[in-house]
């Protein structure tokens, strides 16, 4: 049996790496691969940003699992320190000894073999599979080849790949800007966004995606609504607009719930909700929506507090949590009485149309036999007692 060895930091794993062990099973034949995310190179300084040994154990599993014949081997993270690799190769041998050892590498590693650790040992018990990215690097390994072969009798076979160009390196740049989604498998990318791996931002439209997948036809006409209109109200008041975007595009991501499935979810995330609350699940939706939000999308503290507040509003509301209460009460869907004195209001003095919002959603909710929640009449009453 030919087994080969994929060893790298993984951090993070991305569709270079997988289209490289794709094309490699191919070309070199092999009948069974062990991908070993490392535990401290040897020949890399990790990042200041780098993902713990448990993430990135996790995401290889999410980018590599689906391939057959292709297992996840944690030697050397369960071994710690620096990670050399005549010490895996050995292990590996001893729990495969009748496997033929394809160690897998790039042309840079290639070439400087004879400054790894017991190199000539480590020669005499693999066969080096090299990927080589253009004709200019397929020659260059074909010297080298024959060079090693002279002098150690290392066996070589070479991987012609055809690479994708990225490196995590500049991935992890990428994914701080909300880019780079491209490059990654996207059970990998949910992960990394829901940890906030790499400080990483999540790309709208997948935000999008995933928001409008909870949600029915008409709610997701509600929520762009509501977005355009927060985006419009941030830039109207210097509010931050991509956490705006934020906000508008998660604030009804459990809309659609059951009152049992949002007690539920209380009950999860050990939500505190009053007698009013327990009974009405239009007010249970920003509560349990904003623990998915944070659960799924790792959103700020600052976004959280948006999505939870935006029913019934509280004192002394941020910027942001204004923004996000009043695009959800006039986006451009909303066609009730009132709601175009109230939309004009929003842009001339945001306080005056919070209390405006206030006073409409409690005669609303009573008309409609609702009890209003005595949080909205404290925040009406604050606002109009607050000096602004």
């Amino acid at each position: 049996m030919r087994l080969g060895i994929y060893g790298g930091t993984f951090d993070p794993p991305h569709m270079g790496h997988f289209t490289a062990l794709e094309t490699a099973i191919e070309q070199l034949k092999l009948d069974k691969v062990l991908v070993i995310p490392t535990y401290t190179p040897p020949h890399k300084e990790q990042a200041s940003n780098t993902a713990s040994c448990e993430d990135r154990l996790m995401m290889t599993e999410l980018c590599f699992g689906e391939l057959d014949n292709v297992e996840i081997w944690d030697g050397e993270m369960q071994r710690g320190g620096k990670s050399y690799t005549i010490d895996t190769v050995r292990q590996i041998k001893g729990e495969y000894p009748d496997c033929e050892i394809v160690l897998m590498m790039g042309t840079d590693m290639y070439v400087s073999l004879e400054t790894w650790r017991e190199y000539q040992e480590l020669l005499k018990l693999v066969t080096c599979g090299v990927f080589t990215r253009n004709e200019g690097e397929y020659s260059f390994v074909e010297d080298q080849k024959m060079f090693l072969e002279a002098l150690y009798g290392a066996k070589t076979e070479t991987v012609r790949n055809h690479p994708v160009e990225i490196s995590s390196t500049q991935l992890r740049e990428m994914l701080c800007k909300r880019q780079g989604r491209q490059y990654l498998k996207e059970s990998v990318y949910a992960y990394i966004i829901s940890k906030g791996l790499f400080g990483a931002k999540p790309d709208f439209d997948w935000m999008r995606c995933k928001a409008y997948d909870m949600l029915n036809e008409r709610r997701i006409r509600h929520v762009a609504g509501c977005e355009a209109e927060a985006v419009s109200l941030a830039n109207r008041w210097g509010c931050d607009v991509e956490l705006a975007r934020e906000a508008a595009i998660l604030h009804d991501i459990t809309k659609k719930l059951t009152l049992t499935e949002q007690l539920n979810l209380c009950d999860e995330y050990g939500i505190i909700i009053d007698d009013i609350e327990r009974r009405e699940e239009k007010l249970l939706h920003s509560k349990t929506g904003a623990y998915i939000a944070k659960e799924r999308f790792n959103v700020s503290d600052e976004v959280f507090n948006a999505i939870f507040w935006h029913t019934t509003g509280k004192e002394d509301m941020s910027l942001l949590e204004k923004v996000i209460y009043l695009a959800d009460y006039v986006e451009p869907g909303r066609d009730f009485d009132g709601v175009l004195p109230l939309r004009a209001m929003c842009y001339v003095d945001i306080d005056a149309a919070l209390c405006m919002g206030f006073e409409m959603s409690i005669e609303d909710m009573r008309e409609h036999g609702i009890e209003p929640h005595g949080r909205t009449a404290k925040a009406l009453e604050w606002l109009k007692n607050t000096d602004r």
